[in-house]
């Protein structure tokens, strides 16, 4: 069974990766046009907030003082990583007597995570659609099998465009679920096409978008989804252009001590 290896008593993020929040920072447009700067924002976003700067402003403080779980919102991508031993202690296992169902056993997510799919899935589930689960939470260890896998059967280069090195996967924080056929025939799909419509409502948000690979460093993943919780969401689609990858980046340096 996937869970017989995680560890979750001493579950840290790498601080040398992950900054802290800094509650004492003031919210002003100075502050924020430097954070939009080093984190290497778009300038159509850029101007975007700071011509909203006292809304944007709110809605952060509201954000970062609603969301209290540090891991929920926490940036990972090819630098930023999670460490070796981080390991969500709330995971539970998938069951196909949901909304949604799943294409085998011994598939994990965070407890939250799991409710908010059911949530999901069953709003699907009233237009007549199924959402599949096909992979969710994976260790640190079982992406080191994943992305060994994939070098051997790929290459290196090919390799780094589909698939994260350990310690740099989404997968890792439980809050991540693959869809379906877990290619981009998925986006062709009526539940691709719902998903992609609607999953920002219930709080997902797609990490990997066409035509971002030079951002976020992979290749266009239909089927991969994030929860960041509903307040996130509308954040990210409200001043962000619906990029997760830019908002969780701008939170990252914003964090940043």
């Amino acid at each position: 069974m996937l869970v017989s290896c995680i560890k979750t008593n001493s579950a840290q993020i790498n601080t040398q990766t992950q900054p802290q929040v800094n509650e004492e920072k003031d919210f002003n447009y100075s502050l924020i046009s430097n954070v939009l700067k080093d984190a290497g924002i778009p300038q159509y976003i850029t101007e975007n907030i700071l011509n909203n700067i006292n809304d944007f402003s709110d809605d952060l403080t509201a954000l970062l003082l609603e969301q209290t779980d540090p891991y929920m919102l926490v940036f990972v991508d090819k630098e930023t990583s999670l460490s070796a031993d981080y390991a969500p202690d709330d995971l539970v296992e998938l069951k196909n007597n949901k909304s949604y169902r799943v294409n085998r056993d011994g598939m994990y997510l965070r407890q939250i995570t799991e409710a908010a799919l059911e949530e999901m899935a069953a709003a699907a589930k009233s237009h007549g659609l199924t959402l599949l689960a096909s992979s969710t939470y994976r260790s640190y260890d079982y992406q080191v099998q994943v992305y060994n896998r994939n070098v051997r059967q790929m290459g290196q280069k090919e390799a780094d465009r589909v698939s994260a090195k350990p310690g740099h996967s989404q997968h890792q924080l439980g809050l991540v679920v693959d869809f379906g056929s877990i290619t981009n025939d998925f986006a062709d799909t009526r539940e691709g096409k719902w998903l992609y419509s609607n999953a920002s409502r219930f709080g997902w948000s797609i990490s990997y978008p066409k035509d971002y690979e030079e951002i976020t460093g992979y290749d266009w993943e239909s089927w991969h989804y994030r929860y960041v919780g509903k307040d996130a969401a509308a954040f990210i689609d409200k001043y962000f252009d619906g990029i997760q990858h830019y908002a969780l980046k701008f939170l990252y340096w914003y964090r940043a001590p």
